[in-house]
């Protein structure tokens, strides 16, 4: 039977929040539908965009086949995209592993830094959000479960700027932010509010080295979740991508029926996956009897450093202590040893991550960022220098973890350098 071990250490309920969003608007809304009959489920369904991967090239991972057979896993991907397409060429802002235990009902969380440096289809060594760019699910899916031991064949993308429909529907959110967070995030909406064709009016911000909370709308709320350009850089700023999916959860389960039709037919059209509508509908009625469990970051022991070509990277300290630390986490002690596979990897990522940069190595532009006003001299410094990143619950810095109002949950870490945006060299 497939149980879960007992945990010594509670890894935060940050990340679980995408599986949250992810459900609500493809599980739970759905749900929420099928009380009114399954033929208008199917005929919602049917604006999601489906698609069939080969298997063969997903890199399966042989030993893991009958382990997991009492799980469902699946890999969750948020995409920066500005055209209707959610295949190859589009970078993943978000990379999740989801597990369901079908016993227990029971859902866990693993949170892929996107930095993280892995191999590649090609044997090459890249940043993990390359992976998507490059191959498309089926790159990104090859990815994981290459360097991860894991099983995945099916996954859900969704357009990180769906988000915005989202948050204006449910009514806004209410967000604590520092003066600096006020000002990137005015710079941020002028692009967002460019490619998704809605508007926000600039927020004045007040009162340097304090936390404010203010009221914002799709475009706003996505902008601030966007920042990366503050102490802390990238992993602050999945901090903030947290907060704010998890405030959406949070609303979302008291959204009224209007509400939810109102979000499907905004929003599913921006979804791709390869589940059968019966797969769909299936997941959808059971989704009352799920629970949301523990969550972890992956690597969650980790350095980072500047490489030649890559740029800024996450590097496992080690790949094999973290994958069968992650496969502790969602399988419990069922045997498990990690593949001779990992093993080659992780002299790879060595080599890899001794070729370090002499001089300055930018990663692509941060598309969504136009500095209308600069900070001058009243930037506010988050409390960060622990030199890794990990979903500590000992926190770390100037961190929040109010549910209603929002702030940073959480997250310790980042080595105090702020780069340039993400992406595929």
């Amino acid at each position: 039977m497939a149980k879960r071990s007992s945990r010594k250490k509670k890894h935060g309920f940050g990340t679980w929040s995408i599986w949250k969003k992810l459900g609500v608007i493809l599980g739970g809304t759905v749900a929420v539908v099928a009380s009114t009959g399954v033929v208008l489920v199917a005929s919602k369904m049917t604006k999601i965009e489906t698609t069939e991967l080969d298997t063969d090239k997903l890199n399966i991972a042989e030993t893991e086949e009958e382990i997991e057979t009492g799980y469902v896993n699946v890999a969750l991907f948020g995409l920066d995209s500005r055209q209707d397409d959610l295949g190859k060429g589009n970078r993943s802002d978000t990379m999740m592993i989801a597990s369901l235990n079908k016993e227990t009902k029971e859902v866990r969380m693993v949170s892929i830094y996107r930095d993280t440096l892995l191999q590649l289809d090609d044997g090459s060594y890249n940043k993990a959000n390359s992976a998507y760019s490059f191959g498309g699910p089926e790159g990104a899916i090859s990815l994981i479960n290459r360097n991860m031991d894991m099983n995945i064949e099916k996954y859900v993308a969704v357009n990180f700027n769906a988000l915005v429909d989202v948050i204006d529907a449910l009514g806004g959110l209410d967000v604590s932010m520092t003066y600096e967070e006020v000002v990137h995030m005015n710079n941020y909406c002028v692009e967002t509010s460019k490619v998704t064709g809605k508007g926000y009016e600039k927020i004045e911000p007040t009162n340097p080295g304090t936390y404010q909370t203010y009221h914002l709308n799709g475009v706003q709320a996505v902008s601030y979740s966007r920042i990366r350009y503050t102490e802390g850089g990238d992993f602050v700023r999945a901090a903030r991508q947290r907060t704010i999916l998890m405030m959406i959860a949070e609303k979302a389960q008291t959204m009224s029926l209007s509400t939810v039709n109102k979000i499907i037919d905004s929003v599913f059209p921006q979804v791709s996956t390869n589940f059968t509508l019966a797969e769909m509908i299936g997941y959808a009625k059971d989704f009352q009897k799920y629970t949301i469990g523990e969550s972890m970051g992956f690597p969650e022991n980790n350095t980072t450093d500047m490489l030649n070509v890559v740029g800024s990277v996450v590097i496992p300290s080690t790949l094999s202590s973290n994958v069968a630390d992650v496969h502790r986490f969602l399988f419990g002690n069922d045997g498990y040893q990690v593949s001779s596979k990992i093993s080659q990897i992780e002299g790879g990522i060595a080599a890899k991550a001794a070729d370090r940069s002499t001089g300055t190595v930018s990663d692509d532009d941060d598309v969504y960022y136009r500095q209308d006003y600069d900070l001058g001299d009243d930037d506010y410094d988050y409390d960060d220098d622990s030199g890794s990143y990990g979903n500590d619950d000992d926190g770390g810095g100037d961190d929040t973890e109010d549910g209603s109002g929002g702030g940073i949950e959480g997250d310790a870490g980042g080595d105090g350098e702020s780069y340039p945006d993400e992406g595929v060299e």
